[in-house]
């Protein structure tokens, strides 16, 4: 299932290159837009937000997309009759939404870098575990609501209405997170938001496994 969405994602790059050019925007306006009139506020304070703001509204593109193309080739009912464990089938929406994320971070972080000045950061390896446990819950509950909400006509609009509510606690522990690690180099400074992180994960990781076979169900 990841590969297959993976190969076709590669073939087209439709999502791929609506998410980059989307996050590139984000970053490179909020970057010019604060830098020209925010005097008093040091921008590594607002930097980490813009980033997430950057992350979650590109994974939102994807994540609307991610069941709509199985819904309408049919293959979503397909696959609900072959004699395999639901649960297989979000995992392999999640890891391929996963790579597409860790794609879309890998170039947007160095630009990020570069523009909001952390040049001299030391805990590159600090900001990338942040990095890689937000993404991972934002991933795993944003694949059970696009799955929630595939077979509805206004799906675009309502993934993002009922996912952020859920995802707030997740993107404030990322975002202070974040900010800790760009403004000390060490993950020691954000041990208490990296382990609600986790926690977040793994509660989400565990309700989503149960809950799937029941939201995938006409």
């Amino acid at each position: 299932m990841a590969w297959k969405d993976l190969l076709m994602e590669f073939r087209t790059k439709q999502m791929l290159n609506s998410m980059v050019i989307f996050s590139l925007l984000v970053i490179v306006i909020f970057n010019y837009s604060f830098s020209n009139i925010l005097f008093d506020i040091e921008m590594s304070d607002i930097a980490p937000g813009i980033l997430w703001i950057a992350f979650t509204f590109a994974g939102m593109l994807g994540l609307s997309r991610s069941f709509a193309s199985e819904k309408e080739d049919g293959c979503l009912d397909a696959l609900k009759l072959c004699p395999i464990d639901p649960s297989t089938i979000y995992l392999g929406k999640v890891i391929s939404n996963l790579v597409i994320m860790f794609i879309i971070e890998l170039i947007i972080v160095p630009l990020f870098i570069v523009l909001f000045n952390f040049t001299d950061i030391q805990g590159l390896l600090a900001l990338s575990v942040v990095i890689l446990l937000g993404t991972i819950g934002f991933i795993l509950v944003g694949t059970l609501f696009s799955a929630l909400t595939v077979s509805m006509r206004t799906r675009e609009i309502l993934l993002p209405v009922i996912l952020f509510p859920i995802i707030i606690p997740l993107i404030m522990s990322a975002v202070m997170a974040t900010q800790n690690v760009l403004s000390t180099g060490g993950l020691s400074a954000a041990s208490a938001e990296v382990r609600m992180l986790i926690v977040y994960d793994v509660v989400f990781f565990i309700a989503s496994q149960l809950v799937f076979e029941y939201v995938i169900e006409d």
